[in-house]
């Protein structure tokens, strides 16, 4: 059926109005999900010259769109994205902090603004949530009005109890702020949570780390799309040779450091808890499971990754709690997804050979599925898990099949039957 036509069946099924009493939602994206902003000041000091002609037309130019900017696709602009990209961990502090002289903000947060397109400039190729935000506007909602979107520094993340994460807990306060928020402008209603991929997690720590009294009232439901809740075979690969999207042009070891660098990827490294003992990497003689990730980040020449990812993460990780309110996850299934590298001889700065299995074509099975497991022996917590055969990681944001069931489980929270029409 094509989307048109099932949008027409969902507006008359679904059919919503101002004040008929949809739950406020909120939408909370992925990692590279939203825009984000930079600003460089004179304590930015530039690696090649390219870099230093770039950041004087940039000053001029003050806040510019650092992600997504199209000329991180030219080689030499690359370098210069990567490093004003670059986050650092200070031990000191035991907290992360961007390059100097660059600051970031993110723009449009309360908003779905920032959500529809990467670069307004190039639609086409740069779509992220706008095919989800015309569905869910099809159903009744209204950006602003009962539909918010929560953006946010996706290079940053969280920390295990006890360690400060300046950046990633202020988003959860401000998300925290937007929620009530939302809930106050439509009558009290609690809020839906829709997250896509790492903003599942943050969704997830927002609510283990509020009270139950609060998530019962602020609450309704968290509808998790594509959620990597034990991370990904992927990421281990974005450590050891830098991941490019598949993109040729773009030469993976020029932004390999930078993706080191980003705490929110620490955090998507495939949880022991998870995928146990299974070999997720092997190279010159050596085999690395989840358990060997602090060998792992060692032997790949990432050596400063180790003791944030063994304090501020595996702490972190060891279990998913229970929110105490209602879970849907609608995942992707059937399509080849990374779950172990092989290198040869040549070392970690040449693409492995892949053994593929089960997933959404990032995300392993049993990531995706995490949550079946960790929750199964509850009485209490209701989760709910809809499988989409050959539905990818981003593609669920688009496609017809997947539309229908993400549209079809918001109509249903909202107590709204689809059944005379599916």
């Amino acid at each position: 059926m094509r989307v048109v036509a099932f949008m027409a069946l969902l507006l008359s099924a679904c059919i919503s109005i101002r004040g008929s009493g949809l739950h406020p939602l909120v939408l909370i994206p992925g990692s590279g999900g939203n825009q984000l902003e930079a600003r460089l000041t004179e304590a930015y000091k530039p690696s090649t010259l390219v870099c230093r002609l770039s950041a004087v037309e940039r000053r001029i130019e003050g806040w510019f769109r650092i992600w997504f900017d199209p000329t991180v696709l030219v080689a030499p602009l690359t370098r210069c994205f990567a490093e004003r990209m670059m986050l650092s961990y200070n031990r000191d502090i035991d907290d992360y902090r961007n390059a100097p002289g660059v600051e970031t903000r993110v723009p449009y947060f309360g908003s779905t603004r920032g959500l529809l397109y990467l670069d307004p400039n190039l639609k086409f190729i740069t779509g992220y949530m706008a095919t989800l935000v015309d569905a869910l506007e099809e159903i009744g909602y209204e950006d602003g009005y009962n539909l918010f979107g929560a953006p946010y520094d996706f290079r940053y993340g969280l920390a295990a109890e006890g360690h400060p994460s300046q950046v990633g807990t202020r988003y959860l306060q401000d998300l925290r702020q937007l929620i009530e928020a939302a809930s106050a402008a439509n009558g009290g209603q609690p809020v839906i949570l829709l997250s896509h991929s790492l903003g599942s997690l943050f969704a997830l720590q927002l609510l283990a780390r509020n009270p139950l009294t609060w998530r019962q009232k602020y609450i309704k439901h968290l509808v998790a799309l594509s959620a990597p809740w034990a991370g990904t075979v992927q990421e281990m690969l974005t450590f050891a040779s830098g991941y490019t999207l598949g993109i040729p042009i773009v030469d993976p070891l020029l932004v390999r450091d930078e993706q080191r660098s980003s705490e929110s990827n620490l955090w998507l490294l495939p949880s022991p808890t998870v995928f146990g003992k299974q070999p997720l990497v092997m190279a010159q003689n050596k085999t690395y499971s989840a358990y060997e990730m602090p060998q792992f980040l060692k032997d790949i020449g990432y050596d400063e990754g180790v003791i944030p990812y063994k304090t501020r993460i595996l702490p972190m990780i060891e279990r998913l709690t229970e929110p105490g309110v209602p879970v849907t996850c609608i995942v992707g299934a059937g399509i080849e997804t990374p779950e172990a590298l092989v290198y040869g001889t040549e070392g970690f700065d040449v693409q492995p050979e892949m053994v593929y299995g089960d997933g959404d074509g990032t995300v392993n099975m049993m990531s995706l599925l995490a949550l079946e497991s960790e929750w199964a022996d509850s009485a209490s917590q209701v989760l709910k898990v809809i499988k989409l055969p050959g539905v990818s990681h981003t593609s669920i944001l688009k496609d017809g099949a997947a539309l229908k069931e993400i549209i079809g489980e918001i109509c249903g929270i909202n107590s709204v039957s689809l059944s005379s029409v599916i």
